[in-house]
């Protein structure tokens, strides 16, 4: 417990210890060494070898975090001349070079995804292959997922196939967002090449058509509250506010469409396959009471569209609270889920991006499911026998479900003690709060600067959500993450 003074507590062993805690081998098994030593030894493949088309001298880019270098995905566009926009995003091999049974797939499967804990990333595979072998930062085998974009946003000419590529130019959300926006310069490499700057500004013009597409459709507008902590050496000194910005826009809407793309194509196949999907809220009444306390009338039965026009029109009227009734929304509707889709069968849908045929196809490197997906495609590129069986998929389905809810426990466990630790210094400040819960638990606020949430104990009493208040921070505790408040 702080009263003030700088913290020295071990973020990273907490980390470690967390994720040991929710059923993560957070260290690689005994022969995974040897594997990756064969790996590193045996060459790449090459297109005169193993059949893979040569792209590598289309200018492709990445566009991820400043910090990354597990790069999954690269993207590429040229305008038809229908009017059209024809869309190339190669997603990384990792199958080419992490084989199906091997202990490092193993402890892959085992694991399912990297967790982030904000102090220390814990990668589903060794960061030699995740940030090296198998990271799009050079020439790299590919596997290319293709559409064309029309001006109402739809995808269509889907098709995927495999490629060597070249990454040219690694860029960054955040300097990227402001030039695409106007509100910053270009960055050094996108102010270098005139040619990098027009293919930027072709792949920005289809996102913006399908952001348009899918919110006709009903996908919804949410913006709840990123955070990241600022490191020094290995203590968190402050904690940023993560923005969503034009880039950001760009890949997710890039990813939607190729993912959709490759749950198509299995679907024509007749290939069983692991969906993502978001059910129809079953708290859909909730939503409908909340959206009714701000003066709107929702359906009674579960409508996207209606629920994003309500979402937008918030936005507008009370941006301050937007993040808290988007994480309520997010909260009622339920998490995601990998499930078995057979072949014949409907998926049940992603109700929150407004799309029926999602599956997770683009981030192998750090995702599980999209390792599998691809192993699933390979095979059907090559007109080989599946391999996986649909028992199989399924117990890989619902394995993936449960970790990712575990990583999620282990991240949000860490922002709470990084939060405490950073925060130790600045007990008995007062900070502009919004109460955000009151609930059986306790009433809960969350500062605007910095971005913390905690529990009102002392002068709660008759708050409640979404009431502005001024919260007096009074102690912090890293070890269980607490950080408490006198209003």
């Amino acid at each position: 417990m702080s009263n003030g003074h700088p913290i020295h507590f071990n973020l990273v062993a907490a980390a470690h210890a967390a994720m040991i805690e929710h059923g993560f081998q957070p260290d690689f098994p005994a022969g995974a060494a040897g594997e990756l030593a064969a790996i590193q030894a045996h060459p790449a493949e090459m297109p005169a070898t193993s059949g893979l088309q040569d792209l590598r001298q289309l200018l492709w880019s990445s566009i991820d975090n400043d910090t990354s270098k597990d790069l999954d995905q690269i993207e590429w566009a040229e305008q038809l001349a229908d009017g059209r926009i024809r869309v190339l995003v190669g997603v990384a091999d990792v199958d080419s070079r992490v084989h199906q049974g091997t202990v490092i797939d193993s402890h892959a499967q085992s694991e399912t995804t990297s967790v982030y804990t904000g102090v220390r990333v814990f990668p589903m595979l060794p960061s030699e292959l995740s940030e090296g072998i198998t990271s799009l930062n050079q020439d790299r085998a590919a596997v290319v997922i293709e559409y064309s974009v029309d001006a109402a946003g739809t995808a269509t000419d889907g098709k995927a196939y495999r490629a060597l590529v070249r990454n040219q130019a690694q860029l960054a959300y955040n300097s990227v967002g402001a030039w695409l926006e106007g509100t910053g310069t270009a960055p050094a490499k996108v102010a270098a090449n005139a040619a990098l700057a027009a293919q930027l500004k072709l792949q920005d013009a289809a996102a913006q058509r399908m952001v348009g597409g899918r919110f006709q459709h009903g996908a919804l507008d949410l913006e709840t509250i990123e955070t990241r902590p600022v490191m020094l050496a290995d203590q968190a000194i402050e904690i940023a506010r993560q923005f969503k910005n034009r880039a950001t826009s760009l890949i997710e809407e890039f990813m939607v469409a190729a993912n959709g793309v490759i749950a198509r194509t299995f679907e024509q196949a007749g290939v069983a396959s692991i969906r993502r999907i978001v059910r129809t809220p079953k708290r859909w009444d909730r939503i409908v009471e909340l959206a009714s306390g701000l003066g709107t009338t929702l359906p009674t039965e579960p409508d996207s569209k209606a629920l994003n026009d309500f979402l937008l029109a918030q936005k507008q009227k009370d941006p301050d609270h937007f993040p808290d009734l988007s994480l309520a929304t997010v909260k009622l509707m339920g998490p995601g889920e990998y499930v078995l889709v057979k072949p014949g069968e409907v998926s049940p849908g992603h109700f929150g991006l407004a799309v029926q045929d999602y599956t997770h196809s683009t981030a192998p490197n750090r995702r599980f499911p999209d390792v599998v997906t691809q192993r699933l495609l390979k095979a059907w590129i090559a007109k080989a026998a599946q391999p996986y069986s649909v028992d199989d998929l399924n117990a890989i389905a619902t394995h993936c479900t449960l970790m990712e809810d575990n990583a999620r426990k282990v991240e949000r466990e860490m922002q709470k003690r990084i939060a405490a630790v950073v925060l130790a210094k600045r007990i008995g400040q007062s900070f502009p709060a919004i109460v955000t819960g009151v609930n059986h638990y306790g009433t809960f606020v969350r500062t605007l600067d910095p971005h913390v949430e905690g529990k009102v104990v002392e002068g709660g009493k008759g708050l409640d959500v979404g009431d502005k208040v001024t919260a007096k921070l009074v102690s912090t505790d890293p070890v269980r993450g607490f950080i408490d408040f006198a209003v």
